[in-house]
């Protein structure tokens, strides 16, 4: 029997080692990041460690530094390795150990796998922080997020990186395969791909190559223009070495009914007229001029006689017929753009510009014109001069920037559509808040804040009541003046500060009033001449059931000092007399103490002590309508041994104290209430024990004696 139990427990022995080795062969064969040398480089976030401990239970595996740089390892909790050497990390580590565990030679830090943290973000399917590996690009970043979705303008990818940004055109990748256009990821990376500003501001499918045919340009500074008879008119995006043969090329070509000798170049201030039959025909690169980003091309229609001499006007741009004319010397401006069939619903009329034969540029603004509003004479036409009749801005594109700030008004904050916005000085603030589509129902109207320069290089600001004006009305000619170049921001309301606690740094303490204590919601709370304290506490959500309605305190600090009153609520509910209301103001502080809380807050002026054999000895409150009974049932009454015939009631005033006591037995047999002692706050009731009394004393005097003779009698027995 011994040698069977022998063999099981050799058996057990064995079956442990095997076991052993083979946690043992495990950790070992662990695959473990190799490099010549470890120490070559820092620990990032997104790094894998494994971390060997035997024994305990929660080692033995791989952790990885989040995206703070810190690891989390069991006992120890978070803390932040990133930055270090491997070796400086694996000191670290075994130190902190050393604090919680034994035996830390036992440990083993080696580097399983560098990885990156890269958030990409934008439009891509699955937006979000991806984890890569360390020789990872953008490509393989991108196929982590799901991949790219269609839209996604690829010349303008960004990596956004410890506050700079690094923009870098994926297309040329995808062209080339040229790895070397791509910059090399680091963790921590925030890769942001872009929407092409062809597909608007709402999200649909679209057919990219029927989209592009009306333009590809996501930039007006690296863009031309060109239209009139070409196949596809648009705005199209500039590359490097366009000539205006590639332009043409980009639009499709030309029509058949293309004046191809009369093509006409605004690059700059200057028009230039190009013969591109001359250029077919004799192949002379010096006839073809370049392309400048912003250059405008039109390609007008062949006429029967191409008008040209030192009599030609020519009218470009958004009328409904472009082209050259013959100008008489008493045709005027309207002549012209009559003669042209006019402006069409996309011009921008308030841009009109006149290029001049000598290289000077007209500005002229139609609409004001056309609307008496400006003091401008229509502007002189002579032979040669161009003009030219932008398209309008189209708000539904990013590409707003077109409106320059010197003609631009930004509003923001809690308006519908906020943004940035075409001013002219005939608009009032009333004219822009209606265009942003008015404020929300979460906008302060009362403290709209206009800022804007003041002519010497600063910023100032001045606070307008467009909620006064609304509810009292007021002369049009009392808004605030408004410029373009200025920016018009309408504060959001605070929010309920049980909600959202971080919206009370944005509130002004001018305009705040404090509320603490026993209510529903205790915070800050926006406050004006129109509130009232009852309207401040039911916006708390009111006192709770806990609250002591007969002592509210309320701090006012609006004047030279701060003073406290105090409030008794609950006399209010009884009588509604409105003059216990106390009149409260921006920065008062109101607080609703607990229903029996600490008596210890209360002076002894303003209470009664009870003492002595009671069930419930203490400082209580004390009105002139309570009597001595009033104030020992709200103690608990006397108990079994209180002395009931000589009650003791210190009384204090301003000059003496003095006792007085009383017959609480008598009483009950004879009650008569004139009898009862007089009770103010700041008096002492004590209610002595019976073993306390003169009487109980005599009796224990005598009862010794007695014992005492009975004690010599039996001595003289015996």
């Amino acid at each position: 029997m011994r040698a069977i139990l022998n063999v099981a427990q050799l058996l057990c022995v064995s079956q442990f080692a095997l076991l052993w080795f083979a946690a043992l062969f495990l950790w070992i064969a662990t695959p473990v990041f190799a490099l010549d040398e470890e120490n070559d480089f820092s620990l990032q976030p997104g790094d894998v460690l494994y971390i060997g401990f035997p024994g305990e239970a929660g080692f033995n595996q791989a952790f990885v530094l989040d995206a703070n740089g810190k690891i989390d390892l069991p006992e120890l909790g978070p803390f932040k390795i990133s930055g270090q050497k491997l070796d400086a990390a694996e000191a670290k580590i075994r130190k902190l150990m050393a604090l919680v565990f034994k035996g830390t030679e036992r440990l083993n830090v080696s580097l399983k796998a560098r990885n990156l943290l890269i958030q990409v973000l934008g439009y891509v399917a699955q937006p979000g922080q991806v984890t890569a590996p360390a020789s990872a690009n953008v490509q393989s970043a991108i196929q982590l997020a799901g991949g790219l979705l269609p839209g996604a303008q690829l010349d303008r990818f960004q990596i956004q990186r410890g506050g700079r940004t690094i923009e870098f055109n994926y297309k040329d990748y995808l062209d080339s395969g040229d790895a070397q256009v791509l910059p090399e990821l680091q963790s921590l990376d925030i890769l942001f791909i872009p929407a092409s500003p062809l597909t608007g501001n709402v999200q649909i499918d679209f057919d990219a190559a029927t989209l592009s045919a009306t333009g590809d340009a996501a930039d007006d500074k690296k863009s031309f223009r060109i239209f009139g008879e070409v196949v596809s008119p648009g705005r199209f995006a500039l590359k490097d070495g366009y000539s205006i043969v590639d332009a043409i090329m980009r639009a499709g070509g030309v029509t058949r009914y293309a004046g191809v000798e009369q093509i006409k170049i605004i690059s700059g201030a200057r028009p230039i007229t190009f013969n591109l039959k001359t250029y077919l025909e004799t192949g002379d690169e010096r006839l073809m001029p370049p392309v400048q980003p912003g250059t405008t091309i039109f390609v007008p229609i062949q006429e029967e006689e191409i008008k040209t001499g030192s009599n030609v006007v020519y009218i470009m741009g958004e009328v409904f017929k472009p082209g050259a004319y013959e100008n008489k010397p008493e045709a005027t401006l309207l002549d012209i753009l009559a003669n042209a069939g006019g402006p069409t619903r996309f011009a921008e009329s308030r841009q009109m510009r006149i290029l001049r034969s000598d290289g000077s540029v007209t500005p002229f603004d139609l609409q004001a014109y056309t609307e008496g509003l400006s003091q401008s004479v229509l502007p002189v036409i002579h032979a040669g001069d161009a003009i030219f009749i932008p398209e309008k801005t189209d708000t539904n594109e990013a590409s707003w920037l077109k409106v320059p700030p010197s003609r631009a008004i930004k509003i923001i904050g809690q308006v519908y559509n906020p943004g940035r916005y075409e001013w002219s000085d005939e608009m009032s603030l009333l004219d822009i808040i209606a265009h942003a589509e008015g404020p929300t129902a979460r906008a302060d109207t009362a403290n709209i804040r206009i800022m804007g320069p003041d002519g010497r290089g600063n910023t100032v600001s001045q606070v307008f009541n467009l909620e006064h004006f609304f509810d009292q009305g007021g002369n049009i000619a009392d808004l605030p003046v408004i410029r373009a170049g200025y920016t018009i921001v309408v504060p959001e309301l605070p929010q309920d500060p049980s909600d959202n606690k971080a919206q009370w740094v944005r509130q002004s303490r001018e305009k705040s009033i404090y509320i603490m204590g026993q209510v529903g919601a205790p915070g800050r709370y926006m406050f004006n001449d129109k509130l009232t304290f009852l309207d401040i506490l039911s916006a708390a959500n009111g006192p709770t059931a806990n609250a002591d309605l007969h002592r509210i305190r309320i701090v006012h600090r609006n004047g030279s000092a701060a003073h406290m009153t105090e409030l008794n609520l609950a006399l209010y509910f009884q009588t509604g007399d409105e003059t216990l209301l106390p009149i409260v103001k921006p920065g008062d502080s109101i607080f609703v103490p607990e229903k029996n809380g600490s008596w210890l807050d209360r002076p002894k002026e303003e209470m009664i002590r009870v003492i002595g054999a009671v069930n419930n000895p203490g400082r209580y409150e004390f009105d002139g309508e309570m009597t001595i009974l009033d104030l020992l049932a709200q103690a608990g009454g006397t108990t079994e041994g209180a002395y009931l015939n000589k009650l003791v009631v210190v009384n204090a005033s301003c000059c003496a104290s003095r006792s007085v006591a009383f017959d609480l037995e008598a009483f009950m047999k004879m009650p008569d209430f004139s009898t009862l002692p007089v009770l103010r706050p700041g008096d002492t009731l004590f209610i002595p024990a019976k073993q306390d009394s003169d009487w109980r004393i005599f009796m224990e005097g005598v009862s010794d004696v007695f014992k005492l003779i009975s004690i010599v009698a039996i001595i003289g027995v015996l």
